[in-house]
C-alpha cells in the first residue's frame, strides 16, 4: 500500500476524532503519527480530501471533511462493506469485486456515493462488481481509493 494512502487515511482519522485549526497543527499531529511531509503535500491532501472549515465555538475555524456529520452512519456501511467484501481481481483496465450473495448493490453505492477520482463508475449484480477506472489509474491506485472508502479493507491488503 502506497505511502499517500497512509498519509490520507491519517488525516481523516485525525481531523474526525480531533478539533484541528491549522495546516501546522495537523502536521505535528501526523509527526506523532510517524508521518513526516511537506506543507504543500498536505495542502494537495487535503484538497484531495476535500477538507474545509466550519465554525466553531472553542477553536474559532476547524477542518472537517465532507458529510463528516454523518459520520456514523458510514461507519456502519463501511463495516457493512468490509463484511461483505471477498475479493478484487484485474482484467483488461477492469477490476471486479467478488462480494458475499446480496452485498454488491450497497458496497456499489457506497464506493459511487465517494465519487473517487480513480474510479468512473460501477456496475453491480447481487455478487459481483465491476469497477471502470479512469484513464491512466493503476491497480494499486484503484485499490488505495477502495482503503479510502472502505478503510476496514487496509488489513486484507497489506
Amino acid at each position: 500500500m502506497g505511502n499517500r494512502t497512509e498519509r490520507l487515511l491519517a488525516i481523516k482519522e485525525i481531523i474526525t476524532n480531533n478539533k484541528v485549526s491549522s495546516q501546522e497543527e495537523l502536521l505535528s499531529m501526523l509527526v506523532r503519527k510517524g508521518l513526516s511531509y511537506t506543507q504543500a503535500t498536505l495542502s494537495r491532501d487535503l484538497k484531495f480530501l476535500k477538507v474545509n472549515k466550519i465554525s466553531d465555538p472553542e477553536k474559532g475555524y476547524i477542518y472537517e471533511l465532507p458529510d463528516q456529520h454523518a459520520a456514523l452512519g458510514n461507519e456502519i456501511a463501511e463495516s457493512y462493506a468490509a463484511q461483505g467484501f471477498v475479493s478484487i481481481q484485474f482484467a483488461n483496465h477492469l477490476g471486479v469485486i467478488k462480494t458475499l450473495p446480496g452485498y454488491a448493490p450497497s458496497i456499489a453505492a457506497l464506493i459511487d456515493r465517494s465519487n473517487p477520482f480513480e474510479i468512473i463508475g460501477t456496475i453491480a449484480g447481487d455478487d459481483t462488481i465491476l469497477i471502470i477506472p479512469h484513464d491512466n489509474v493503476s491497480e494499486s491506485d484503484v485499490i488505495n481509493a477502495m482503503i479510502l472508502i472502505i478503510p476496514e479493507l487496509k488489513s486484507r491488503f497489506d
